[in-house]
């Protein structure tokens, strides 16, 4: 939920440090009042929903809240309503959940929208002995930020934190950003109560222990790499520790190049479905480049839609893509059939 107390005194770094947008800050201040009144705006048109504007807002308002709110009020992308309704049932969360044998003492990995799409990269020393759920009854909605309708998420996340206190879960290893984001940023911004002694835990959090506990297993790699981050990444920035920690253990040099960190490029992944293709592929050319200029070997991802964005382009461009706990499973000895 947006919090416009720190706003009108602030320097608009959520509009000033956009990267899609050239704007200055009288006009930036402008667009601002606007928005906080209620009232339309370029901003709101011109924005690609990466989420960005909340990462750099230095008073934590949740500048980004405020903008999908009124991207839908506004109908701002104009995307065709048979697609906008086909797309919101298609996540739709089961009417019934079919509850499994979960032991509520041990964690459980959240496979969420993946477990088909992804199953290769949930196997090996690192997933074969965590119990797990997946599927729309635990897929968090946060991918409707991209076509504006928050309402979708705010709707459903209630119906997601019930299906997870029904199945007595009290540890979730989240598989996606999206996942956490939405239990430890989203909810929590938005009042959304969470089911008592429920404890999310991000992927590269739990990679990171295992690392730990594992450290005489670890053959060092002697890799650069650049790290793509995703949308939702940006929602929970205090993840990038785990990140430069895990590179560390496996001897992974993340390079230090210009769109990354606070800096980073979108996928490009949403820009199609609100008629931006024009950008598309200069934002993925630009930001792979900057990859190739800094030393990279490979392209990581957190995200596996940003990898199926992405990946193919990288692979073109010489690099090899992986999922950071590909990168994990590598060092530790595993092959990867894929």
């Amino acid at each position: 939920m947006f919090d416009k107390s720190n706003c009108f005194n602030c320097n608009v770094e959520c509009l000033t440090k956009c990267q899609w947008i050239d704007i200055d800050k009288e006009t930036a201040r402008i667009e601002m009042e606007k928005m906080i009144n209620g009232q339309d705006s370029f901003v709101l048109k011109e924005c690609v929903t990466c989420f960005a504007c909340d990462e750099y807002c230095p008073h934590n308002s949740h500048p980004f809240d405020l903008k999908t709110e009124l991207q839908e009020k506004f109908n701002t992308f104009n995307i065709p309503a048979q697609m906008l309704e086909a797309t919101i049932q298609r996540y739709k969360p089961h009417d019934e959940l079919r509850l499994k044998d979960i032991d509520p003492n041990k964690p459980v990995l959240n496979k969420c929208a993946f477990p088909r799409t992804n199953a290769k990269n949930m196997e090996g020393k690192l997933f074969e002995n965590l119990q797990y759920v997946s599927g729309l009854s635990y897929f968090c909605n946060l991918l409707y930020h991209h076509i504006a309708k928050d309402s979708v998420i705010r709707e459903r996340a209630p119906l997601i934190l019930e299906n997870i206190k029904k199945q007595g879960i009290k540890e979730m290893i989240c598989f996606h950003d999206e996942c956490y984001g939405l239990y430890t940023s989203y909810c929590e911004r938005n009042n959304i109560e969470l089911p008592e002694g429920f404890k999310p835990i991000h992927l590269f959090e739990y990679l990171y222990e295992y690392l730990k506990e594992h450290e005489s297993e670890i053959n060092k790699l002697n890799m650069k790499i650049a790290y793509q981050r995703s949308c939702s990444n940006r929602f929970i920035p205090e993840i990038e520790k785990f990140v430069d920690d895990i590179c560390d253990l496996i001897g992974v040099e993340r390079v230090k190049r210009i769109y990354d960190r606070e800096n980073a490029l979108c996928c490009a992944a949403p820009f199609a479905t609100f008629g931006k293709t024009d950008l598309r592929a200069p934002t993925q050319d630009k930001n792979i480049q900057d990859m190739i200029d800094h030393g990279a070997k490979a392209c990581i991802f957190v995200c596996p839609m940003c990898q199926e964005t992405m990946g193919s382009k990288v692979q073109r461009k010489g690099l090899k893509s992986y999922l950071l706990s590909d990168l994990v499973r590598l060092a530790l000895g595993e092959e990867l059939d894929y």
